[in-house]
């Protein structure tokens, strides 16, 4: 979609807005705060082409007849142009202990063959994870019980979430994400 050719980014943007209000589908901008973000003082020409792209998107979406869904985790980096133009704003906050011990049953189907108890309310207290951190750990979890040959165990879940933090570049030992 993004061109180092001027002009290209807005050519490549009204293909995807017109392929959406003629097909009547919801366009979905995932970490949008990439596309949608705040417009520089301009310093240098590439400052007024990353403009122009902005205004063009702001322009594009007064006009645009459908649905249009922006996610980011990093609202503060949309253009407050963009957060005027929202009709609903949702957020999502991250989930206390409680929760996550949910997500973490959620995330542990009952037909998942398990050996041994599982110490769920333990891991929501020690590992302070969002929802997708949990899900990912989860399905690590299942493989890493697959790859060994038997039922999911305590230790799967203890060694993908340290898998997890492993991929972060965080240490598993204070179970938080900083």
């Amino acid at each position: 979609m993004m061109s180092k050719w001027i002009g290209e980014t807005e050519r490549n943007l009204a293909s995807i807005f017109d392929a959406a209000e003629d097909g009547q589908v919801i366009l979905l901008f995932d970490e949008a705060d990439s596309l949608f973000a705040k417009r520089t003082e301009v310093r240098s020409s590439n400052d007024r082409y990353a403009n122009l792209e902005v205004n063009y998107l702001l322009q594009r979406l007064d006009s645009f007849e459908g649905i249009a869904i922006l996610t980011t985790n990093a609202s503060g980096s949309i253009d407050p142009a963009f957060k005027r133009r929202l009709s609903f704003r949702l957020s999502f906050p991250f989930p206390d202990e409680d929760t996550r011990e949910q997500l973490w049953r959620a995330h542990l189907p009952p037909a998942l063959p398990v050996r041994g108890p599982l110490a769920l309310d333990r891991l929501a207290h020690k590992y302070q994870l969002s929802g997708g951190y949990i899900r990912n750990a989860c399905l690590r979890a299942a493989f890493l019980a697959a790859q060994d040959g038997h039922a999911v165990t305590q230790d799967h879940l203890e060694r993908a979430v340290a898998l997890e933090f492993a991929e972060l570049g965080k240490l598993s030992n204070s179970g938080a994400i900083e």
